[in-house]
């Protein structure tokens, strides 16, 4: 039996995603951020010492990580599935998404949260416009720049396939979900700057798993 601890808001939407596209039975565990720190409740350490979701349980084997977990499943359960044939330049392009969604796409995306947060917490008045400048320069030099780069290339990518890895729809353009759904939340990402970004979520909207796995794990709603 399969068991998605699953928070909302969170990373462990695309897991039951990929679930509904391999069309797998599988449990939910559920369990809300904190409405104030945002940050996930004590219980979920029970599950994996971190406290992070996703985490998975399989037949008793816990896994974290959301790639980790993509790879995992689609090697257990894919059938061929969701995967392209090994060897081919697209499983190439295929393991390349899978580890640059979290280690290249997320970080600034992050970095641009924390330094929102920061702009807008309370603090005494005389603080306020040293935070302030801390974070104007942090976003002017480092964060704006990094998140322009990284969206204009992957943009470019799309502009010779349909799908990050290939022709085909892959568990790659799952877990390139959620930094491109953070990244119009929160990062300015629209149809009139970046089409065909804004295309593909359409078309990832638009599948009927995806439809599925909103209505058991409930709406995506990353915060602006």
């Amino acid at each position: 039996m399969i068991t998605v601890h699953h928070l909302n808001n969170s990373r462990s939407q695309r897991i039951l995603w990929l679930l509904e596209e391999l069309e797998l039975a599988y449990d939910i565990v559920r369990y809300q951020r904190d409405p104030k720190t945002m940050l996930a409740p004590p219980a979920l350490k029970q599950i994996h010492p971190l406290g992070k979701s996703p985490v998975v349980t399989v037949d008793g084997l816990v896994l974290a990580e959301s790639g980790a977990i993509i790879e995992t499943l689609v090697e257990r359960y894919g059938a061929g599935r969701l995967a392209p044939a090994a060897g081919t330049p697209e499983a190439l392009r295929y393991r390349y998404w899978l580890h640059y969604a979290e280690g290249s796409a997320m970080p600034p995306l992050l970095m641009k949260l924390v330094f929102d947060r920061i702009a807008g917490a309370p603090m005494p008045f005389f603080a306020k416009p040293v935070a302030r400048g801390i974070v104007g320069k942090a976003m002017s030099g480092f964060i704006a720049p990094q998140l322009k780069l990284h969206l204009d290339y992957m943009e470019g990518e799309l502009a010779a396939r349909d799908w990050f890895a290939g022709p085909a729809f892959t568990a790659a353009d799952v877990q390139m979900s959620f930094p491109l759904e953070a990244a119009q939340a929160r990062a300015g990402l629209t149809a009139g700057s970046h089409p065909r970004l804004a295309d593909w979520l359409a078309r990832i909207h638009a599948r009927p798993a995806y439809a599925r796995a909103e209505a058991r794990g409930g709406t995506l709603a990353l915060s602006a």
